[in-house]
């Protein structure tokens, strides 16, 4: 078993938040996979971001703010 550490996107609205979690490669035909620990960690930033509260997101995450781009 070995295990990575990418980060996981977030987008709410306006924000986007980058989320370290531990992906879990193993033999089997479930991999990759996450912990329970961090698809908790990840469902906590996105009901933060739902509800407008960026500090508890950003215990989590790093959170940005999208700026649409004309072209």
């Amino acid at each position: 078993m070995s295990v990575s550490h990418p980060c996981k996107l977030v987008h709410v609205g306006e924000y986007v938040a980058e989320v370290e979690v531990d992906l879990i490669e193993t033999k089997t035909g479930w991999s990759p996979s996450l912990s329970l620990e961090d698809a908790e960690k990840l469902d906590e930033v996105r009901e933060a971001l739902e509800a407008g509260d960026l500090k508890r997101a950003g215990q989590y995450a790093k959170v940005y703010r999208l700026t649409p781009v004309e072209v």
